[in-house]
This record gives structure tokens, sequence and C-alpha cells, in this order.
């Protein structure tokens, strides 16, 4: 799960002195002038005028969801959800939203740049992006693919830009590691624009390569914090000066000592912003936070460190009103443990969707866990309308599985799998996802792994896979020597870390995807 909502502390050094106060931006007052921290930690003199009010009278904050840098990008449900989640939050409490979503693929301007073509809606709401070939950085130089930019043309971006009111702060989240440099640009274009307004950046990847978004992002500031009241807080006192400064060491303290349930219960009190579209084909939906498993290779537990579950009659409402009032049909769910608890948790959500005859196709981009599905699970889910399945699998080897967090064994997946058919649901609809370059892992366990999947009628996602900050992998891989906190995190990359770290040949790897794509095939035919 990519959530992109992880806003926190702010990281910012002040000169020594007195007790100060935050003014518009994170400055404080000397002799009467203002001083604002430039590059590094020198601090300019400037003189600012009152905060700018947009005409709605509240004081205006932008949000961007930036553009995606990569070998490959597809509209598989990406929405910015968390973002949304904070648009709401802020708006409820006095603060005037304008959204740039780089991936919004509606973008009233688009058509110019593609020919005057709307875009080409595929199955359930999915769709390419916009895209640009663009230069690639250094440490990417040595793979054999175009490197593109996916997302709305930077005209487009700079026209919005100059028609939204000239806000308080600007608040850039971020997703994958190595996608970094679309915020990176999208901050630089902003601060081009806006020299003096501060630039707050979120999200996953500030949260898991912090250091790196300090040293190299160009923003005021890197937050971490999740906990919504405290954002608020560090944006109240960022441009209206409402308390006197505190510094980061006692804001950790303070933080540490909320408990994790009553911040997300807060935030959650709030509607995703998708008001802000003005298009809509699908609607992502979250009906829980983190996962109580701690697969060795998942960041999950370090995004979220308490496993949450909200109540389901929210979760029914927030379909219930996208489904009315933006005639949505198509939902993905976003959970990383969306079974867990099943019969106190979702089995209430779709009892409801069944009893107001909602016509909905439910989608799980993210696996399920097999053990958890049964005969009940898998009727209400195929009676609900759920309509593209992916479970996780990722090896049949019982030591891997165990060794890696012990989610699955082959005989829940199995179980599940054939459970699954006898409600209803077909082969096509069903995917498992399954590793390839895990640690360890041969090359023959990754094919056997691929065959038993189809032997099952199941279509296989194969991942590549590349360690993530934070987790038990990276840890044991750093001692290693294969990994360093020092690495560019495009080195991140799933399309790059094996064969950059020479853990796999290209060609055996593409010879495994030529298989699954053959196989998968097959599945399809069979559908037809």
């Amino acid at each position: 799960m990519t959530l992109c909502f992880t806003l926190g502390e702010a990281e910012r050094r002040r000169p020594a002195g007195p007790t100060l106060r935050l003014e518009t931006r994170a400055e404080y007052r000397e002799n009467g002038t203002v001083l604002l921290p430039g590059r590094g930690d020198g601090w300019v003199k400037e003189v600012r005028s009152s905060m700018k009010i947009s005409q709605s009278g509240s004081p205006a904050l932008l949000l961007i969801n930036p553009w995606i840098y990569d070998f490959a990008a597809y509209d598989l449900w990406v929405k910015p959800l968390g973002l949304l989640y904070l648009a709401g939050y802020l708006r409820h409490r006095g603060y005037h939203i304008n959204l740039i979503d780089c991936l919004d693929r509606y973008h009233p301007g688009l058509p110019k740049f593609q020919g005057g073509r709307r875009p080409i809606v595929k199955e359930f709401g999915t769709g390419k992006f916009f895209k640009r070939k663009v230069i690639k950085p250094a440490a990417l130089q040595q793979v054999p693919y175009p490197y593109c930019c996916y997302g709305i043309p930077e005209e487009i971006f700079l026209g919005r830009l100059q028609e939204c009111p000239r806000p308080e702060a600007v608040l850039v989240t971020s997703m994958m590691t190595y996608w970094y440099p679309g915020a990176f640009r999208a901050i630089e274009l902003v601060k081009q624009e806006w020299p003096d307004v501060p630039v707050i950046l979120g999200g996953v990847y500030a949260m898991l390569c912090t250091e790196h978004a300090k040293a190299c992002s160009g923003a005021d500031y890197v937050l971490t914090e999740r906990n919504p009241s405290r954002i608020l807080r560090v944006l109240n006192e960022l441009i209206a000066g409402q308390t006197a400064f505190t510094p980061p060491q006692a804001l950790q303290e303070e933080a540490a000592k909320k408990q994790a349930d009553s911040s997300v219960d807060e935030l959650f009190q709030a509607k995703p912003a998708y008001d802000l579209y003005d298009h809509l084909d699908y609607a992502v939906i979250l009906t829980s936070l983190g996962c109580p498993y701690r697969c060795t290779y998942c960041a999950s537990r370090k995004l979220y460190p308490q496993f949450y579950q909200r109540k389901p009659e929210a979760v029914f409402q927030d379909i219930l009103s996208l489904y009315e009032e933006r005639s949505l049909r198509d939902f993905a769910f976003y959970d990383d443990a969306l079974l867990v608890h099943f019969n106190s948790h979702l089995k209430p959500v779709l009892e409801q969707v069944l009893q107001h005859n909602l016509s909905c196709r439910f989608h799980t981009p993210n696996g399920l866990h097999a053990r958890y599905i049964d005969k009940d699970c898998a009727e209400l889910l195929f009676q609900a309308g759920f309509t593209t399945l992916r479970l996780s699998l990722e090896t049949i080897d019982t030591n891997r599985q165990k060794t890696t967090g012990g989610k699955v064994t082959n005989e829940e997946f199995e179980r599940a799998i054939e459970t699954l058919k006898q409600t209803g649901f077909q082969g096509h609809a069903l995917g498992a996802y399954l590793f390839v370059g895990l640690p360890g892992q041969e090359f023959e366990e990754v094919e056997a792994t691929i065959r038993y999947a189809h032997d099952l009628g199941v279509r296989v996602n194969l991942c590549e896979y590349s360690p993530i900050p934070g987790t038990q992998d990276w840890a044991d891989l750093a001692q290693q020597g294969l990994v360093d906190a020092q690495d560019d995190p495009l080195l991140h990359n799933n399309s790059v870390y094996l064969s950059a770290k020479g853990l796999c040949d290209s060609d055996d790897i593409q010879r495994l995807k030529n298989i699954v794509r053959h196989q998968n095939r097959q599945l399809r035919t069979c559908k037809d």
C-alpha cells in the first residue's frame, strides 16, 4: 500500500535565543524585521505583508499530488487518498483548499496535448497517463528503457499555479521513494512562482527517506508526522503565529504521548475531498490503516505502527455518498489487511451495500490474505460485486513463507481459490502476487510458483523485488552490504534494484515474464 499521507514534525534549525514566535513562514522578528530561513542554515531578511485570504474569506492552502517519474506507470485506481483526507480535515478547520493533482487524467487542458482526444477509459475506470520522455538521472543510465514523466504537462501545472490564490503554504505529498523526482520538480516550480511561500513535503518518501528529502528536495519543511492535529498546529504556527514555537525535540516527545487511534479517528471524521475533482471514473476507499502482520519486506508497520480499523457504518457512508452524488460504480480498496476481522468489519459494510441494492464493482489492488477467505466470506464478496481480486502468495517455498512473515500457506491459498471458484468467481477475476528476487531465492523457485498459480487457474502478477527502507529485509541486506542509507532512492525501483546490484540477470527475469504473459493469455482465452 502506498497511502499518500504521513505529514508531521517540522524539522528546521533556528537561531539560538529566547522563546521564538512563529509568524508567516518559519520566521521570527528581530528589531521589527522579519527573518526567514534561507537555503542551508542561513536566515534572510524580508518584509512581509499580512496573511493572504482567499475569496472565501479563509486562508488558502495549495495541496499537490506530483508527477510519477519512472519507466512505466498506469492508472490502476491511483488517487492520493491520504492527501484528500487531509484536505477535508483542513477545510473543516477553516482553510480554503486548492488541489493540483498532476495525475488527473481528466484535466480539461489535456486534450490540447493529446491531439484533441479525451482520455481513453479502460476496464473499470483505469487507463493510461499522459507521458513525456525525460532525461534519465545518472543513477539510472544503465537501464535500457525510456524514462518518462507521467501526468499533466508542466504548462498545465504552471497555469494552475497562476490561477490559484497565493497560498499561505504549499503541501506536497509523495508516494514511492523512487518517484521523488516528481515531488522535487513540483517544489522547484512552486518556488519559481512564489519564492517566499513555505513548501511542506510529506508522504511515503518523506517518511522513509527523511534525510534525503531534507538534503535534496528544496522543501522548507520535511514532515513525517501523521497526527492531523499536529499538522494543524504546525500550519497554524507557521502562517498565523498563534502559539509560541516549541523546539522539535519537545514536539516529538509530546507527539509520542498521544494515542495513535485518537489521532486517526480525528482524521477520519472528515470525508476525503473528492469534490476537488471535476471528473471521476472511480474512487478509492480505505477501511483500515496498517496491518497486524510483520512481513520482512513490507513497510506497512513503519508507516502505521498500530493496526486500525474504521467503523463499518462510516465506510459504507463513504461508498453511498460517492455512489449517489458522483454516480460512481467502481471502488478500489487500499487496505493492506482488508479481510482481517471480517465478520465485524467488512461484512457489515457489504451487507449494507446489498440492503441498499447498490450495483458496485469492487477491486482489491492490494493483496488479500487468503487465510480469511471461507465460504461465507467468498459468497458475500461475490454478491456485493467484487470484480478484481488479488491475493498475496509471494512464493510456494514453505520455509520462506514462514521466515518472511507467515501470512499464508499453500494449503490456505488452495482452499481460498477453490472456495472463490465454487462461489462463482472465474479465473480471470483472480490474481496472485508473486515475487522474483527475494533474498536467497532461486529462479527455479519462482518458476515453480508461477506454474503452481496457473495450475490453480489464477492469473499471475509478477513483482520484481526491491528492499524498502525501514523493513527487516533492508536491515538484513544492509549488514550484507547490498543496500546503504546513502544509496540514491532511485535505486529502490523494483525495475532497477536486482540488476543494479548484480543479483539477477535481466534475461532470466524476462524469461519469467514471458512465461507469465503466455499463461495469463491462456486464462483470458478460456474466459472468452
